[in-house]
């Protein structure tokens, strides 16, 4: 990991932390996001029962420097992420993957942040370089990947990241 961040106010970007703490079922303590039941406001207004599929946001730098090389400055935490990985393919991972954060937190990833309009109010023209499509036309969301806390723990910049893959065939990402 690289940075860890958090807010606990509604607001597009988060500040960086020296550690955030996981909780088991809710997601990063005192941020916005964090509950059992779904917390994104258009989320909220659908129905506010919802599981929260999005109590943690993890991007992987790389994305950042893909960003940069088209002209758009994009710092961790900037994008609304909660974890700034390096070195993982965090888009590659199937649904079910468990990713240990430092000494004691788990994460099992549930999917494909869907990037919303508020990016373009970010910064002009971003959303168009976070969800774009393949050859093929399909649909290809860069903006990270979203998880639900399933072993609390604090979690550092410089705190090892270990991906325990889920047994089984493996299903590739969605939207969630």
């Amino acid at each position: 990991m690289t940075v860890v961040s958090s807010n606990e106010k509604y607001s597009f970007t988060k500040p960086n932390r020296p550690s955030v703490t996981l909780l088991a079922g809710l997601g990063v303590e005192g941020d916005v996001h964090a509950g059992a039941t779904v917390k994104h406001r258009s989320r909220v207004a659908q129905d506010p029962t919802q599981p929260n599929l999005r109590q943690v946001h993890l991007i992987h730098e790389e994305l950042f420097g893909e960003l940069r090389a088209a002209g758009f400055e994009v710092a961790p935490g900037d994008l609304g992420e909660n974890v700034t990985t390096s070195g993982v393919d965090l888009l590659a991972l199937p649904i079910g993957t468990l990713l240990h954060l430092g000494d004691e937190a788990v994460v099992e990833v549930t999917g494909l942040r869907n990037p919303c309009l508020q990016i373009d109010n970010f910064q002009d023209g971003l959303l168009k370089r976070v969800v774009g499509r393949d050859e093929a036309g399909r649909i290809v969301r860069k903006a990270g990947i979203m998880g639900t806390v399933t072993v609390g723990g604090v979690v550092r910049p410089g705190d090892p990241i270990e991906v325990e893959l889920p047994v089984g065939p493996h299903r590739a990402l969605e939207r969630v």
